[in-house]
């Protein structure tokens, strides 16, 4: 636990009488549903990065009626709502930034699958994992698998528009929305397919700011038939980097394209023992999938040639067994890194894949520079990276840190970039957006938010930066 969680344990009063508006939820949606003493609230005041505010209370909905209820509830008594699902997200969005309300999703897991239309109907608090293994036995799946496909549930990926490893070629958590139900700042229910303003799409991504997503309708696909996986180590980031942009010019669409740089590949080794060649400087995981063997295996000799002519040592998966024991190493590389120091500061940055080595080659030589720890990896595929800053704020200095992932930032922008790929801005990245984003666009984002949330009751402190911040006007009028 941080330092800063210790301090907020220690201002808590656990005797304090609840909130008035934890004693009114309790009476229209009963004690069973509603959390209120000191303890349980502090275990809602993160997410997976960052410590906020320790909430006034919690409600944890089983309905959309439910969600109804506690909306127009806090309302009434003034007070901001924050939605959570798993708390897995990786920039404070689930964190509240002031006492508030906050909607736990995880109670609202109804799942029904229909093979004939070939989709699933999730409430938000579905685990991600669970729509593929209820889909499984129809022959179907849902391709998005963020790295905590296992805990994460799909209103938290809609809410950041979760990529995974298989987005370079079956895109992200957003792709596949068909429909959704989502409750509005006031407490209205409203039910959005994708066309006219395809206002779906607008919420998704979103971060909770514009609409508190219920339900989904989620289009499943067929898997592939066959599949093979490589592996290919390296000197350098960079001769990674390289053999990347060299496989897509080559035509090759894998179906994931993941990396490591050589402090991920310690930090896993140290922590499962899997075997992984520890000097080498970087590590790139790659699978081919599809209906055709041939195909296949021709796409997986594309990227092999690809690696060998940037100076990879390549290693072909034998087996299903063997595939997934290298796979394992990436899905362990956050865990392994919290082994290292106790906090991070989780970068994800997008840039075009035209400049990913001479990105990648950019971070490495800041890192080294500052003096903080700091290791890539990410799904190199689409030019998302993921840099972390690995720090112990008892020993390092955090304005250090800031100030390293804003040059970090300053990257990504400088060459063509954007600030977040799936991690969402939530209230880490809010310094950032008035660098990353035009004061016009900025406005024309604030107008959005005025028009679906006048109030600025749900989620504050999140996604866009207030306009006295950047020096902007509220509107662009």
């Amino acid at each position: 636990m941080s330092t800063q969680a210790v301090k907020t344990r220690g201002r808590t009063n656990s005797k304090a009488a609840p909130h008035p508006l934890a004693l009114e939820l309790t009476r229209l949606l009963g004690g069973h549903k509603v959390l209120s003493s000191s303890g349980e609230r502090r275990m809602y005041s993160y997410d997976a990065i960052v410590m906020g505010v320790v909430p006034v209370c919690v409600v944890l909905p089983e309905c959309t009626a439910d969600v109804v209820l506690a909306v127009r509830a806090a309302n009434a008594a003034g007070l901001p709502i924050v939605g959570r699902g798993a708390a897995s997200g990786l920039s404070g969005g689930a964190a509240p930034t002031v006492p508030s309300l906050v909607l736990s999703f995880t109670r609202m897991t109804t799942l029904r699958i229909d093979p004939a239309r070939r989709e699933a109907q999730a409430q938000a608090g579905v685990v991600t994992a669970a729509i593929s293994e209820a889909a499984r036995p129809h022959g179907l799946v849902y391709p998005p698998d963020p790295a905590s496909f296992r805990t994460s549930t799909i209103g938290g990926n809609l809410a950041e528009n979760a990529g995974g490893p298989m987005c370079f070629k079956y895109g992200v958590s957003g792709d596949y929305v068909k429909a959704l139900e989502f409750v509005d700042a006031d407490g209205e229910v409203h039910h959005l397919t994708r066309d006219a303003y395809d206002l779906a799409g607008l919420l998704i991504g979103s971060e909770g700011t514009l609409g508190l997503i219920t339900e989904a309708t989620l289009r499943l696909s067929t898997p592939a038939r066959f599949t093979r996986t490589l592996m290919s180590s390296f000197a350098s980031v960079g001769q990674a980097a390289d053999a990347v942009s060299g496989a897509i010019a080559a035509g090759a669409v894998p179906a994931k394209l993941e990396f490591m740089d050589g402090a991920c590949l310690g930090a896993v080794e140290d922590y499962l023992h899997l075997g992984l060649p520890r000097e080498a400087g970087a590590l790139l995981l790659i699978d081919t999938d599809g209906n055709d063997l041939e195909t296949v295996e021709g796409e997986l000799e594309l990227v092999e040639h690809a690696c060998v002519r940037n100076g990879g040592t390549v290693r072909r998966a034998a087996n299903d067994a063997d595939a997934a024991s290298l796979w394992q190493a990436r899905r362990s590389v956050s865990p392994a890194l919290g082994r290292i120091r106790p906090q991070r500061m989780n970068e994800d940055i997008v840039v075009p894949r035209s400049v990913l080595s001479e990105v990648v080659r950019e971070i490495e030589a800041l890192g080294k520079a500052s003096g903080l720890n700091v290791v890539q990896f990410g799904h190199i595929g689409d030019g998302n990276l993921h840099p972390n800053i690995l720090f112990d704020p008892r020993t390092e200095s955090e304005e250090a840190v800031h100030a390293l992932a804003q040059q970090i930032a300053s990257v990504a922008i400088r060459h063509g970039g954007v600030l977040s790929g799936e991690h969402g801005i939530g209230s880490m990245k809010l310094a950032f957006m008035a660098e990353a984003i035009d004061p016009v666009t900025l406005a024309v984002l604030r107008d959005v938010k005025q028009a679906l949330d006048p109030e600025g009751h749900l989620n504050p402190g999140k996604v866009l930066p207030d306009a006295v911040q950047d020096g902007a006007g509220s509107s662009h009028a």
